[in-house]
């Protein structure tokens, strides 16, 4: 999500500026950051350093001790060696279908923005994100400064980046919930999902009712903005913090993303559900492929279940992509379900390999291609206002 630090929010109908669904993307030659009031998020390299550090010691924690503890390594690596050539090519099809359609959220989030673009900016930000410890304000960064460079106005932008985040939160929290109802009908019930299943139910349940306030009225969104500061203000007295006002924060934030979200919501859910969907469809590929495909195997709906509840580890932002704390989660439901630990584990293992390396090298690629090009995209733009102008 996009974080705008401006005291003073935008016009009313500022948002309402922007062309209708369908319509060319609205070009601004200035960069991000430079003009409209969009300010763009920089990056705090003592913090990161620390929340990196802190990360990598977490990843390891979990990977060297917590995993070891659910499921056996050695076994991992005997269930692999039974793979066959077929299921490995299975699941090379999941990763490429996989890849595919996660570059549609932001063509869906953007109107006019190209696929080619929309997948070039969510894989170099992917790669920055999730292959640098505490690389999400970065790669927030990246994302403003490549919509940019194509041509995209500010106030475009944080709409697109915003929605595109929210989005990402509501599905990461609503996944549990259709995992447990998955596990309950599979008869395989498994007490340790509860938990889990209620928190995201709780979590969800309060951020769509207030998103959906927001979204309503202005007047509500002032609402929500003074009914957070009477709860937020006497804590932060209590710890000699200043006071803050988050009114004027959440009427730009409506203001940002009201209209784009009547529109195009419903491309942006079904965007963001493809890509969970997919992304799950790899670590089938990777469960039943180990298991063997002409055996009985783990039912869709266990599988489906352990990976959907899982995705509540998304939710604790100590390690990039939710490394370790989704893995520890995934193979502890699946063997309290009766997965073999070892196949548990070489399924995780594969599923990571699989949906992490090639994408990390597709965005490695993907900034790599756009740095050459950008800078020079942006002159041109900045050169032909200013003859404009002129």
């Amino acid at each position: 999500m996009a974080n705008e630090d401006s005291p003073n929010p935008p016009a009313p109908d500022r948002a309402r500026s922007e062309p209708p669904t369908g319509g060319r993307t609205p070009v601004e030659p200035t960069p991000a950051g430079s003009s409209d009031g969009q300010a763009v998020p920089t990056l705090d390299k003592k913090k990161s350093i620390i929340l990196g550090i802190v990360g990598l010691a977490v990843i390891a924690l979990i990977f060297v001790r917590v995993i070891p503890q659910i499921g056996s390594y050695s076994d991992a690596l005997a269930a692999l060696e039974g793979m066959t050539l077929g299921a490995l090519v299975f699941i090379g099809v999941t990763v490429l279908i996989y890849l595919a359609v996660y570059g549609l959220p932001f063509m869906a989030a953007t109107p006019g923005l190209p696929y080619w673009r929309s997948q070039q900016l969510n894989q170099a930000a992917f790669a920055i994100s999730n292959g640098v410890p505490a690389g999400g304000a970065f790669g927030l960064g990246v994302q403003y400064a490549m919509l940019a460079s194509y041509g995209v106005s500010p106030t475009v932008s944080t709409a697109a980046i915003t929605a595109v985040g929210v989005w990402s939160i509501f599905i990461t929290l609503g996944f549990p919930i259709f995992g447990a109802i998955a596990i309950e009908i599979s008869g395989m019930s498994s007490r340790s999902y509860y938990g889990i299943a209620l928190i995201g139910l709780a979590i969800l349940i309060a951020m769509i009712v207030i998103f959906a306030l927001i979204m309503r009225s202005e007047s509500l969104a002032r609402l929500m903005g003074r009914t957070v500061n009477r709860v937020l203000n006497p804590l932060l007295k209590r710890i000699h913090r200043p006071e803050i006002d988050l009114v004027p924060a959440v009427v730009k934030f409506r203001t940002d993303i009201v209209d784009l979200v009547k529109r195009r919501w419903a491309a942006i859910t079904a965007a963001q559900v493809g890509v969970s969907l997919t992304q799950f469809f790899i670590f089938y590929a990777a469960l039943r492929g180990i298991e063997g495909w002409s055996n009985a195997g783990t039912s869709i709906l266990v599988a489906f279940g352990s990976f959907a509840v899982a995705q509540i580890g998304l939710m604790i932002p100590i390690t990039p992509g939710g490394l370790g704390t989704v893995d520890a989660i995934m193979i502890s439901l699946l063997t309290s379900m009766g997965v073999d630990p070892g196949v548990a584990t070489a399924a995780d293992l594969v599923w990571r390999a699989a949906s992490f390396v090639p994408q990390i090298t597709i965005g490695v690629l993907a900034l790599i291609s756009w740095s050459k090009t950008a800078a020079r995209a942006i002159a041109e733009r900045d050169a032909a206002r200013r003859t404009a102008a002129g």
